[in-house]
């Protein structure tokens, strides 16, 4: 009886969040909005002068920087914005990104390859086991950055719907084990690069001595990646499974678990394609003087091959799922594959439309210097409530979550708590690398909640996309606030505690990288 009273109240609860965040505008007047504030805010802000230390290039320390707030009311700045409208939508990151990625994951979708593929490797495996190595992929999907969220939150709908499981969770479980899941990687990325050099310069412009490197997180990192796997596991499988109610589940699907021979064929043909890709890949990878290397020979965490990620990914998805239509004779005609590519953009299109205004958000709230003001403000809370060691690592945790609920881009927020937060902790016994990663953690778990993010369309037109007709309607931002909400919260919980772990046991959270100075 208490079990069903605590899942009832859970239930009250989320459905509350799904109706009060459903009052909310569609994303597209939503961005509008918060675009519009920043301009009424940056006249009423006017002249409002913060002067901080900024991180400068690594290993040249930081510069004291006065950013003033100005009013973007002005005719001059209304008219840049006139002359370059087009370039400001065109410019705006996502948009390309998601584009290129949906015309080929779409295209692979489309001729059938996903379905078979999971069908024929996955059908037998236990649901858990199903659901723990999608998240895992997702977490180690972030090295493709953006790449890397939308193909694990379109991988996860298509995997579910295969195995006859509901698609939203699969979408749920490979969305938030990427976006939400940041910090955490078995890999070096290019993010561990420029978030260390930003660590290193604030360091170093207070000459505090202590090891600076792309790894002096990787030991949390790597741990974090399996924990996060654990967490997205337990939140799809004991939690949200009982609570998705939305969600179109075909029952021929969960009946029909052997493929036909045309599949078998395509399956076959894809292997092939997928074999000789790999091979091609790796001859302009492995060799020491390979095309994709930089001049020195480096391959990870930057260099071409990491820059072409998005290249790589999209012809994987185009070759392999062209090598399957065609075996499995779902492609008849070369008519059938710019179709099918099309078709691949269709759960986009509200995307295309919301960006608009997004891009003139970000563009607004970058040129009107607020970001600054937030996180200087917020330092400046964290530093006068005077705790120290775990306490003070939690709230700073705290502090940076909420910041990234209203300020997207991990390097650009760093670059200015890092030469506040650095030098003060250091005063209190943190190395940089504890201080960065407590940022990383913050920066990353709330991610799949914030109302700013960019891939809040992508993941409602997937939603729709595998929804009955009758559900349609009623999918908003509510809903997908109210379903990743327990995720991020887990997310959160989970990787605070495993940090309190490592700082109770003294444990190193990088090669040379211990916790305290």
């Amino acid at each position: 009886m208490e079990n069903t009273a605590k899942r009832s109240l859970f239930a009250r609860l989320m459905k509350g969040i799904e109706r009060v965040g459903n009052k909310l505008p569609h994303p597209f007047f939503l961005f509008t909005g918060m675009a519009v504030l920043v301009l009424i805010a940056s006249v009423w802000l006017d002249g409002t002068q913060i002067t901080y230390v900024s991180a400068g290039a690594a290993g040249k320390g930081a510069v004291e920087t006065t950013a003033t707030i100005k009013s973007l009311l002005t005719g001059d700045y209304i008219k840049k914005h006139m002359m370059g409208f087009v370039n400001t939508y065109k410019n705006f990151p996502p948009l390309g990104l998601i584009m290129v990625m949906m015309l080929s994951i779409g295209f692979a979708q489309d001729t059938g390859m996903f379905d078979a593929v999971l069908r024929k490797s996955l059908m037998s495996a236990p649901p858990f086991m199903v659901t723990f190595v999608l998240a895992l992929v997702g977490v180690c999907a972030n090295i493709a950055s953006n790449a890397g969220i939308v193909f694990s939150a379109t991988i996860g709908a298509a995997l579910f719907a295969s195995l006859g499981r509901n698609p939203i969770l699969g979408l749920l479980t490979g969305y938030c084990a990427t976006h939400g899941a940041w910090s955490a990687n078995l890999m070096i990325a290019g993010t561990d690069v420029l978030l260390a050099g930003i660590t290193e310069s604030a360091a170093g412009g207070m000459s505090i001595k202590a090891a600076s490197h792309p790894m002096i997180n990787y030991y949390y990192m790597f741990a974090a990646s399996f924990v996060v796997a654990l967490i997205i596991t337990f939140v799809t499988e004991k939690i949200m499974s009982k609570f998705v109610t939305i969600g179109e589940i075909d029952a021929q699907r969960e009946l029909s678990k052997e493929i036909t021979p045309d599949q078998a064929r395509g399956l076959k043909w894809a292997g092939i394609a997928a074999l000789a890709y790999l091979a091609l890949i790796l001859a302009l990878t492995v060799p020491s003087n390979a095309f994709l290397r930089t001049d020195t020979g480096a391959l990870l965490p930057s260099s071409p091959f990491v820059s072409s990620i998005v290249f790589i990914l999209f012809f994987a998805f185009f070759f392999t799922g062209l090598a399957y239509g065609l075996g499995a004779k779902t492609i008849k005609s070369q008519k059938d594959i710019p179709a099918l590519m099309s078709n691949g953009l269709r759960g986009s299109l509200v995307f295309f439309a919301v960006s608009l205004p997004a891009a003139y958000f970000v563009r607004f709230f970058a040129d009107s210097k607020l970001a600054v003001l937030l996180s200087v403000r917020g330092g400046e809370f964290l530093k006068s409530m005077n705790l120290t060691g775990i306490p003070l690592a939690v709230m700073f945790v705290l502090l940076c979550a909420v910041l990234n609920l209203f300020m997207t881009g991990a390097s650009e927020k760093w670059m200015v708590l890092a030469p506040i937060f650095v030098p003060m902790f250091a005063t209190m016994g943190f190395s940089p690398a504890l201080t960065q990663l407590c940022y990383r953690i913050g920066d990353s778990t709330t991610n799949p909640i914030a109302p700013v993010s960019y891939f809040i369309p992508i993941v409602l037109g997937i939603m729709a996309e595998y929804s009955k007709p009758e559900d349609r309607e009623g999918i908003g931002v509510g809903t997908m606030l109210s379903m990743t909400l327990p995720y991020s919260l887990a997310l959160l919980v989970g990787l605070i505690l495993l940090l309190v772990v490592f700082m109770l046991l003294g444990l190193p959270i990088g090669p040379g990288t211990p916790l305290f100075l």
